[in-house]
């Protein structure tokens, strides 16, 4: 009688649990989401009303002034834009296959050395050879510079996702399913391809954000080995804008707020350069969400 009626007490507290649980997490995703309402409103306000009276949850005195600024030029942001679009899925896409294989190979066992060469691997996340080396390499010996292929290669490879992808796959995939693979004659590559990618849907959208970030937010790259406008992402262009409007502002007395818009500016410049991320990130946030824990220690 006791346990039926602990048994109840449970039950009619689960939905007062979740009510709480929900409206929890709601207060934290409003709280969350503040800072993207007030980037909006002062992006859509006027120079002088930032400045005099601040940020506010809605524009103050609507402007479009920052806008029209960063889009003086509207060719060259959208070469921009498809330059960054272009190497973001190439990227994503080229790094999300190679460090997948090679995360797949680091955890075979019956490869000598695996551990040797992880290691190896880890290593360079600890220690580099320096700037000015690095930059020698890639643009003299390798001729990458002014290339497309700078832009992909330089942010392709990161380490600890190759680790983590291979935590995932050697707890994530039986190994009696590839060994009944190979007895049925198929090899690695054809393991890897029809039954290792599959099975990674979760830590590859996962893994897959944070590259196709990695890669939309890189300006560092084009900054040191690109020179021709053709090349340019978003990012770099941008960031070249604000130097241009800081750079004006400091040299020149007679800059008026309307010609350069400076705070709002800043805030125009995060709309568009987030505007990309904010459309995709719903059609992987399924395999994010499950995706989380990967690489994550069995117990």
């Amino acid at each position: 009688m006791s346990s039926s009626t602990a048994d109840n007490r449970k039950l009619n507290s689960a939905p007062v649990f979740t009510a709480v649980a929900y409206t929890v997490v709601s207060i934290i995703a409003l709280i969350c989401l503040i800072p993207f309402v007030v980037l909006l409103a002062g992006a859509f306000s006027s120079e002088s009303s930032v400045i005099s009276d601040g940020y506010w949850f809605w524009p103050r005195d609507f402007s479009l002034d920052a806008f029209k600024f960063i889009f003086r030029y509207p060719g060259d942001v959208l070469s921009a834009y498809k330059v960054s679009i272009l190497i973001a899925v190439i990227g994503t896409a080229l790094s999300l296959f190679c460090s997948t294989m090679a995360a797949y190979v680091l955890g075979r066992k019956e490869l000598k050395h695996r551990n040797k060469l992880a290691f190896f691997l880890f290593f360079t996340t600890l220690f580099s050879g320096g700037l000015a080396p690095y930059y020698i390499w890639l643009s003299r010996n390798l001729h990458l510079s002014n290339t497309y292929a700078v832009l992909i290669l330089v942010p392709m490879f990161n380490v600890m996702y190759i680790l983590i992808l291979r935590s995932f796959i050697s707890s994530s995939v039986p190994e009696p399913l590839i060994e009944s693979a190979r007895i049925d004659g198929a090899g690695d590559l054809r393991i890897f391809l029809q039954m290792i990618l599959p099975l990674s849907k979760p830590a590859l959208a996962s893994i897959g954000v944070f590259t196709a970030l990695a890669y939309w937010n890189d300006w560092w790259t084009a900054m040191m080995f690109t020179t021709k406008d053709p090349l340019i992402p978003l990012q770099y262009l941008l960031y070249k804008m604000l130097s241009s409007v800081n750079l004006s502002s400091a040299m020149s007395q007679h800059v008026t707020n309307l010609d350069a818009p400076k705070e709002t500016f800043k805030l125009a410049m995060t709309v568009i350069a987030t505007g990309p991320i904010l459309i995709v990130f719903p059609f992987v946030q399924k395999y994010f969400v499950s995706g989380v824990t990967i690489g994550a220690v069995k117990g």
